[in-house]
């Protein structure tokens, strides 16, 4: 195996150390600082943490594990990180298709005031369990009613950051700008002492918001050192309040800052590219979503060369239509190269990088992302059977260019088995099917 760290027969240790579980496989892609790739590789589990990774020919004589699971062709990677999504969108998923952005948001908006959070639970959930089958274990989810969310994260499993979206406007949460931070508060006070879910202000967007509601929701969220994210020059036709442009708008009301994570940026020019690497802001790149509401392509590349920390999103069900991380790597590749017309251009390691490392460090997350010692054991397998995977010569395009959801065989979050062989450990998944077509059914039926 050309392409990885090659195992070496080791002497068993005398006293091997104990492990919850040991994982082997043809193949680990790390994403550790080196990016090392290691063939016939080890990965020990201790307590929801990775406690080692290498050969396994180092690691399974070094180790006593409670359980052991031998993988054969396969690959492991880190778990992906959905950088920006709204899982209750998934009950909306095809509804109002093939529109331009503002229309496709009144006509959402029009359906979202009739949800209840038993929808909005139903429709996280089914989201939820569509990410667990295509291999991402960390998501950024932000919608209405989102203690509903929350309750679907909890059960399911998945490791989350999540927020109440504030807006100037009435929404099915709230009716007042007051309201909309009470409801922030009581999700804060929730999920701040919580082992995998996180609490975030999250704001719809400059021309849903004044620059009062900015100025007291970055403020709110730098006094907790939580997570402030807002939609942000999604179209060139978005302006602030005062005419401005967004990121500009955003800098002067000192709502940028190492933990603001703008979403989309398709519409930034090299001034506002400088002004998010100064104050270490990060951007959330939606491909597919932007494509699809011809939003425009944003300009990644010149953004990762000036030091932006940009990671990937899938945004909601309702503009993507699917929430398969991998297909959104192989259209962000596809897509820079396209924009800059240059084949070099966001080459599959980048991409590679957004989806894991950088989608992590978005959402204020140090750990998530990568396999090494003291992360936690956030990871996805890679049947190599599968014919979208033969043969393999570079790992990690393969997973980039080639790879897709259906391609993957278990997923795991803090050393906990959610997802294997088609069938997820903590939820009935036939039931949850049946209760989403009664959430549709009840939504479509209300009065508008």
């Amino acid at each position: 195996m050309a392409w990885g760290k090659e195992s070496k027969h080791t002497e068993a240790n005398p006293c091997p150390i104990p492990c919850d579980l040991l994982l082997t496989a043809d193949l680990a892609l790390t994403q550790n600082n080196a990016r090392e790739i290691i063939a016939n590789a080890a990965v020990a589990v201790t307590n929801g943490l990775v406690s080692a990774v290498g050969p396994a020919d180092e690691i399974v004589p070094n180790h006593a594990p409670a359980s052991t699971k031998t993988l054969g062709r396969a690959m492991i990677l880190p778990g992906l990180v959905n950088a920006h999504c709204h899982s209750p969108m998934t009950l909306l998923r095809g509804f109002e298709d093939d529109l331009p952005l503002m229309d496709w948001l009144h006509k959402m908006w029009r359906v979202e005031a009739r949800l209840t959070p038993e929808e909005v639970r139903c429709g996280a959930m089914l989201a939820f369990a569509e990410m667990l089958a295509s291999g991402t274990t960390c998501v950024m989810d932000q919608y209405f009613m989102m203690n509903a969310s929350a309750d679907a994260a909890e059960e399911i499993g998945l490791r989350a950051v999540i927020g109440e979206g504030v807006l100037n406007h009435p929404t099915s949460s709230y009716t007042t700008f007051d309201g909309a931070l009470e409801q922030v508060e009581a999700l804060y006070d929730r999920l701040r002492d919580h082992p995998r879910i996180r609490p975030a202000m999250v704001m719809h967007g400059v021309y849903t918001s004044t620059p009062d509601m900015v100025v007291r929701c970055a403020d709110w969220a730098r006094e907790r050192g939580a997570l402030f994210t807002i939609h942000a020059a999604e179209t060139r036709a978005e302006a602030a309040p005062d005419g401005k442009s967004p990121v500009p708008y955003l800098a002067e009301l000192g709502a940028l800052g190492e933990n603001a994570l703008l979403t989309h940026c398709t519409a930034v020019d090299a001034d506002d590219i400088r002004l998010l690497a100064e104050t270490g802001t990060k951007v959330a790149h939606c491909p597919q979503s932007n494509m699809k509401l011809s939003s425009g392509a944003a300009p990644v590349s010149d953004m990762l060369e000036a030091g932006v920390c940009v990671g990937l999103g899938t945004d909601g069900a309702a503009s993507n239509n699917d929430l398969d991380m991998f297909a959104e790597m192989t259209s962000a590749a596809h897509l820079q190269k396209l924009k800059t017309m240059d084949p070099t251009s966001l080459e599959a390691a980048a991409v590679l990088d957004m989806a894991t490392r950088n989608g992590a460090a978005c959402l204020g997350l140090a750990g998530p992302g990568r396999l090494e010692p003291g992360a936690p054991a956030d990871l996805t397998v890679l049947d190599l059977e599968k014919p979208c995977m033969a043969p393999l010569h570079n790992p990690v395009s393969q997973a980039v260019y080639a790879a897709s959801g259906g391609a993957v065989r278990m997923t795991m979050v803090a050393g906990e088995t959610l997802y294997e062989d088609g069938r997820f450990t903590r939820i009935d998944y036939p039931a949850l099917l049946e209760e989403v077509q009664s959430a549709v059914t009840s939504l479509f039926a209300k009065k508008p």
